[in-house]
């Protein structure tokens, strides 16, 4: 889902994925699934996968063991970079539109090029949006925040993506973790993704968001969004700043 939802951001029109067995089991069961024909329908789902002899213009390995947690620095998707590195500078862009583009982003971001990822603090965190809140990721959320508390000065909300993913995780408990930790526990809906309703980031402050778009004012007027995974969310949110969590998971083990 959030690989589809983002092709536009990489410059594409569309991304498709082909349905594989995992995509059948996912739908099995499921409220709205075909119930007396679903064997014959999963059967249709999975032909629509490419021919194994077809050929494609460019194709691209990825070993995603291999990617680090990425955070966002500027003002929209591809502006990130791991969480190990720093902000770009001037002389890593080949191009004036490139470096005039970064300069414009950091103004809005109020950083610094070269700065650490880590040493940025964050006032708000969000786990929540379509891509990024279904019962696996809220599970990996909680996770991370068990047993913890939210850092001086932060405040986090987490918005289920989906009216049944709110109902499983209570049935969990997981609601209950993150209400301990000091987190709003909210109904499902956009909510912060975009500065919908109260749920507006005030202008100036930083978010750590699992949303899927950081342009400027996405979340509201000024606000200044740094796009990260659920895990990485619920980190910084102990934290009050981005940090590694592979190296936080280590620590609690």
């Amino acid at each position: 889902m959030t690989v589809c939802n983002m092709s536009v951001e990489a410059g594409a029109k569309a991304g498709l994925i082909s349905p594989d067995e995992k995509t059948v089991e996912f739908l099995r069961g499921r409220r709205f699934a075909p119930q007396k024909q679903f064997e014959e329908a999963a059967q249709y789902w999975l032909s629509l996968a490419s021919d194994a002899d077809c050929a494609y213009d460019v194709v691209l390995e990825i070993d995603a063991e291999e990617i680090e947690p990425i955070v966002t620095w500027g003002t929209n998707p591809a502006m990130g970079v791991g969480v190990s590195k720093t902000v770009p500078t001037k002389t890593d862009y080949d191009n004036e539109a490139d470096r005039g583009a970064l300069e414009k982003a950091l103004k809005y971001m109020d950083l610094k090029e070269g700065q650490k990822i880590t040493d940025i603090e964050i006032q708000h965190v969000f786990i929540g949006s379509c891509t990024n809140s279904r019962i696996s990721d809220l599970r990996t959320a909680a996770e991370i925040v068990r047993g913890q508390k939210l850092a001086p000065g932060v405040k986090g909300i987490v918005v289920p993506g989906s009216w049944s993913t709110k109902k499983e995780a209570e049935k969990e408990g997981l609601h209950q973790i993150f209400l301990e930790a000091g987190f709003e526990w909210r109904e499902s809906g956009c909510s912060a993704c975009l500065g919908m309703n109260e749920d507006v980031i005030p202008s100036g402050e930083r978010c750590a968001s699992t949303s899927n778009r950081n342009f400027e004012g996405r979340q509201g007027a000024g606000a200044r969004t740094h796009l990260v995974s659920p895990a990485m969310a619920a980190a910084a949110a102990i934290h009050g700043r981005f940090v590694d969590v592979r190296e936080f998971a280590k620590q609690q083990a």
